[in-house]
């Protein structure tokens, strides 16, 4: 076999190996099963790794029982499944489904806590103490955490000096043990925010003149003041625009954040309020994320759209997002849909 031969089959070989490698790689990490609602599954004593994968896979809550098998080995989980009644959420990945069943996060052993998109720390401790868990400790916890938590975190270690971890809270359905911690509660929904955010976008990130921070902490703003997922990213589009052409951003999102409020529109006089997060008098973006945004809001800010649109406006009624390109048209559209 000459050396040109020898030297072909090496380099099929390899990009065969490299191919293999991100297609499994994908299928454990990215891949989701096809199930349309919340599922309960019972695993059985002596149910070993690839039993337990066809039970997800029947469900439609994983794609691959030879995958969840390979996932389980690799993270030397294979024998730590847990029997049990368990109940999956829709949406879920291979590695979210064994921390489950190798965590005996059994159904009646766990309390079901969903915090919706756009809600804020202190919003998520309220809800967390409605059902008996210490939203107290949580809300402390999130305001201040410690540095052991934000190293064990890449994406905590750029967080600047005095930040909380409010960005950081994946929005989400959360399953939790009776007698969970904050440090548990929080590290959960770090663990979520790892595998539904920054897993998924940190390639993006590659080469983005912006941070980690500064695009979750504009997801945050779009998050509060569009619903529509494809307005998202006009609307951030247009926020970005406005940075780089040093206006405000002129959020109603930030202001609510600074005094605390859920309006739809506020007065003369609460625009004029003394604060960072005050975007209709500070120009820039607010010192950090004013909620904790779901995916839609993060890959919008990461990914806007450009756009002849300086202004919007959300109809009161409908939620739809009314988009100008002059001023004169958004007085109108003001007096149109009585904002």
């Amino acid at each position: 076999m000459n050396i040109r031969r020898k030297i072909s089959i090496f380099v099929l070989a390899t990009i065969l190996l490299i191919g293999c490698f991100f297609y499994i790689y994908n299928g454990i990490y990215f891949s989701q099963g096809n199930a349309v609602g919340s599922k309960t599954i019972s695993i059985e004593n002596g149910d070993n790794a690839l039993v337990v994968g066809q039970k997800l896979v029947s469900g439609g809550i994983i794609s691959g029982k030879y995958y969840f098998a390979l996932y389980l080995w690799n993270t030397h989980r294979l024998h730590s499944i847990v029997a049990g009644v368990y109940e999956f959420p829709k949406g879920m990945q291979i590695p979210e489904a064994a921390r489950i069943v190798t965590g005996g996060e059994v159904v009646s052993m766990r309390i079901k806590v969903t915090f919706p998109e756009g809600w804020t720390m202190k919003d998520m401790a309220q809800r967390l103490s409605a059902n008996n868990l210490p939203g107290g400790d949580f809300l402390a916890l999130a305001k201040n955490p410690n540095q052991t938590l934000r190293d064990a975190y890449p994406f905590l270690k750029e967080l600047p000096d005095g930040a909380t971890l409010e960005g950081y809270l994946f929005p989400d359905t959360y399953y939790f043990a009776k007698d969970a911690t904050a440090e548990e509660i929080v590290k959960k929904m770090l663990d979520d925010f790892s595998t539904k955010v920054f897993t998924v976008i940190k390639n993006d990130l590659d080469g983005q003149k912006k941070s980690l921070f500064e695009i979750v902490t504009m997801g945050s703003v779009v998050e509060g003041e569009v619903k529509n997922d494809s307005d998202r990213k006009i609307v951030a589009g247009l926020f970005w625009n406005r940075i780089e052409n040093q206006l405000p951003l002129q959020s109603d999102a930030t202001l609510e954040y600074a005094l605390g409020t859920n309006k739809i529109q506020h007065s003369i006089a609460e625009t004029k309020t003394d604060s960072p997060y005050n975007t209709y008098q500070n120009k820039g973006l607010p010192p950090g994320p004013v909620s904790n945004p779901g995916l839609a809001s993060i890959s919008a800010a990461l990914n806007p759209q450009k756009s002849d649109y300086v202004y919007f406006l959300s109809d009161p009624k409908t939620g739809k997002t009314i988009f100008a390109k002059t001023f004169q048209e958004h007085v109108a559209n003001k007096v149109k849909y009585g904002l």
